[in-house]
């Protein structure tokens, strides 16, 4: 069965805020002293109502696209080009327990009952690149990668001064710097540089709302929950009256406003029903290889309906999706983190496996993250906010390596957190240069005083 989130407070409010900006006609709540905008949501309740004319639109930032470009531009960039796709751990994964220090008599000690044991029924599984680490037994579809040289590991990643609010901390590894405020997202800038004004698919969030870290200042990406079940509701659930209606929308996509608020919205609403006929021939696909996939996950869905479209030649270049469950586990935190881990990793394998049976794994990387780590001493059932996390980059061009090591817990931060020996940003930098071939100094700030890690990627 899933397992929820063991929500703080701090983060329900995010969360509600993130949901109402991110929803178009929703609006946006007041923001709360101290809490930073997030990345994509730089708009006065004005100027969000007015560009979404209260309708739940497809496409965001598609000021400049004239509808009759929106085909030309899909069928001009259907080009094969690097596609990074991020898998957000929601709520702070606890990254010593899946990369654990079993043999560590102060793991032990700091985590009475929920430390691994090499006994244990289904025990931790080891670690190829230092003895001293072991996988937790439900990442070990992820390990099997990472045995084939298709996974770069992170086990202490984070930033000086770490922040242990998921709001903010969230915020600064979606805008990709260390202050609060900026309106874009670090892959929305990368697209900003590199896409196009009609391709909306250039960059799509697998969720019902935008991704913050995909937010761009103008050029046109795309939001939808699901590729394999993309579709527009309404209470006309009878043919042919729903698709002649959704059909009219498109249309209203070609008219003229003398309003530049209404002609944007038209031509949102035309471009949506564009993405709804484009993305309309992924249902019901089959992956070569469906049995791998967990059943019943959006993570699966999401994954496998985006290999359909790399292999359909649509023009994906970066996707952004959540992965299985959530990860803020003050309790319960023992079978949470057993299930979702697992159902995320497997989605993950089968997602790489997919990839290769359709010759596409030379084009595609994943990055898996979190906001934070979880504190080393355990409070009973679960753990509270920490410090450094961990990070995962699969796919066949990962270096297959392990990064920055593992710190120990013999000395800890001032907050007795796990100290970082990596930083989120260096490894932004380094996927945007190494893998997308682009320069990162435009795109994160700061980016010449941060160190490159030449083995992330092959």
């Amino acid at each position: 069965m899933p397992h929820d989130h063991c929500h703080c407070r701090d983060y329900t409010r995010s969360e509600l805020m993130r949901r109402a900006a991110a929803q178009a006609g929703e609006g946006l709540p007041a923001i709360e002293t101290g809490m930073p905008l997030p990345a994509g949501t730089g708009l006065s309740r004005r100027n969000f109502l007015s560009r979404s004319a209260g309708l739940a639109l497809a496409v965001y930032g598609a000021t400049k696209l004239p509808l009759a470009a929106f085909e030309a531009g899909i069928a001009q960039a259907a080009t094969p080009s690097r596609v990074l796709v991020s898998i957000f751990f929601d709520g702070g994964i606890d990254s010593l327990n899946v990369l654990a220090p079993v043999n560590d008599s102060i793991y032990q000690n700091l985590r009475p009952t929920l430390g691994l044991h090499l006994n244990d029924a289904q025990p931790p599984l080891d670690f190829s690149e230092d003895a001293g680490l072991f996988w937790h037994p439900s990442a070990g579809s992820l390990r099997t990668l990472h045995g084939e040289d298709k996974v770069s590991v992170f086990p202490a990643i984070g930033y000086t001064s770490p922040n242990q609010s998921h709001f903010t901390s969230r915020h600064y590894y979606e805008i990709g710097e260390l202050q609060v405020g900026a309106n874009t997202g670090w892959l929305g800038r990368y697209i900003e540089q590199v896409g196009s004004d009609d391709n909306p698919l250039q960059g799509i969030s697998l969720s019902n709302e935008l991704s913050p870290a995909l937010a761009t200042p103008s050029k046109p990406v795309a939001a939808v929950e699901s590729v394999t079940r993309y579709d527009l509701w309404s209470w006309a659930d009878d043919e042919p009256v729903e698709s002649n209606m959704f059909e009219s929308f498109a249309n209203l996509g070609t008219f003229s406003s003398d309003s530049p608020a209404l002609t944007q919205a038209r031509r949102a609403i035309g471009q949506t029903g564009q993405v709804r006929e484009q993305l309309g021939a992924f249902n019901g696909f089959t992956s070569p290889v469906a049995a791998l996939y967990p059943k019943n996950t959006g993570l699966s869905d999401q994954l496998s309906g985006l290999a359909a479209m790399l292999g359909a030649g649509l023009p994906v270049q970066v996707a952004t999706m959540s992965a299985v469950g959530g990860y803020d586990t003050h309790e319960d935190e023992a079978d949470t983190l057993s299930s979702n881990l697992e159902r995320t990793c497997d989605a993950v394998f089968a997602f790489q496996r997919d990839l290769e049976a359709r010759g596409l794994d030379d084009r595609v990387m994943v990055e898996m993250w979190s906001e934070f780590g979880r504190r080393p001493e355990e409070n009973g059932g679960g753990t509270d906010h920490g410090a450094a996390g961990l990070a995962f980059v699969v796919g066949k061009h990962a270096g297959g390596t392990m990064i920055g090591g593992f710190p120990g817990l013999a000395t800890l931060d001032p907050n007795d957190n796990i100290v970082h020996t990596s930083d989120f940003r260096s490894m932004y930098c380094t996927l945007l240069e190494d893998w997308l071939g682009v320069d990162a100094g435009p795109i994160i700030p700061g980016a010449d005083s941060l160190p490159r890690y030449t083995t992330l990627v092959d």
